[in-house]
């Protein structure tokens, strides 16, 4: 339901939409400019959403703003930097950078997060290009900050 503010009708928040639009609570919102904050060197904005779920599939329109719906399996249920960093990898092929330039950076930026941590989200949510790309990193040790 819309609320009035001075301004006028304000929109529903992004998880107020799919959660209505999913009939499920199910998903994980992101977008690519969040590969911003992993401060690797990105610096294109997008005017989309990505949605993770396990219903739909396709692109949407909700209140005026985009939606990519990916159906997958495993997505985590909380947004964490790695990730981020592990879902880059997997939709490099999708952004609108150089890519050489940016895995470089990705190697950079793997190599001080904690190897645990990353590993298992590689393991668990990496695309196939991905756990290719980070298996050499994780073979070595990382940092464990």
């Amino acid at each position: 339901m819309p609320r009035t503010t001075d301004f006028g009708v304000t929109p529903p928040d992004d998880k107020t939409l799919v959660k209505s639009f999913l009939k499920d609570d199910r998903f994980l919102i992101l977008s690519p400019n969040m590969y911003n904050m992993l401060g690797i060197g990105t610096t294109q904005l997008y005017n989309d959403r990505v949605v993770y779920n396990h219903k739909r599939h396709g692109s949407f329109e909700l209140g005026r703003l985009k939606f990519r719906f990916h159906r997958k399996q495993n997505f985590p249920s909380v947004l964490t930097k790695e990730f981020l960093l592990v879902d880059l990898v997997s939709n490099l092929k999708t952004l609108a950078e150089d890519e050489t330039t940016l895995l470089q950076q990705v190697k950079r930026k793997a190599a001080e997060m904690n190897t645990v941590k990353l590993r298992k989200v590689v393991d668990r949510y990496g695309s196939t290009k991905a756990k290719k790309f980070f298996a050499p990193l994780l073979q070595k040790p990382l940092s464990n900050g």
